[in-house]
């Protein structure tokens, strides 16, 4: 592959986790990180059996908002179902990328702590490249730190 994870690895691993549609995805993504020396935490699935994406959301979703992981990767069939589940969590502000522009996005203007990849509508390959985005762009900051500051935290 011709990019690289750069990612400049801090105290926290990065928290996985997926859902059976996205456990062959994070799978190969584990395997990278295991190449790369990249330290992770795996939330699940542990196989392709069907399975409710919540159940492995809720405690990845958990671990960045404690501080215990940074950033949260999940995948699922879509993205969705992961995605939405993970951004009840007030700390989480995850953000669903299916291409390397929406990933950049994510970071430089919404801070996101938590990708969602939707892992029938991308391949292996481009789940990486994506990811490599995700994890090597800074937040801008700026005014686009005021416009998260007004994410509501209660209702």
């Amino acid at each position: 592959m011709e990019s690289e994870l750069l990612f400049s690895q801090s105290e926290k691993p990065i928290g996985i986790c997926a859902d059976h549609a996205g456990f062959e995805m994070k799978s190969f993504l584990i395997k990278l990180f295991e190449e790369k020396g990249i330290v992770y935490k795996d939330f699940g699935t542990y196989s392709a059996d069907s399975m409710d994406y919540a159940d492995v959301a809720h405690p990845l979703a958990y671990a960045v908002e404690n501080g215990e992981c940074y950033p949260g990767i999940s995948i699922c069939g879509s993205g969705n179902g992961i995605n939405i589940t993970a951004n009840k969590h007030q700390g989480v502000r995850s953000a669903l990328c299916w291409n390397e522009e929406i990933a950049s996005l994510a970071r430089r203007h919404n801070d996101a702590n938590m990708i969602a990849l939707p892992g029938r509508f991308i391949s292996n390959e481009d789940a990486y490249r994506i990811l490599v985005v995700f994890l090597n762009t800074p937040f801008e900051g700026g005014r686009h730190q005021r416009r998260i500051e007004k994410i509501p935290t209660e209702c």
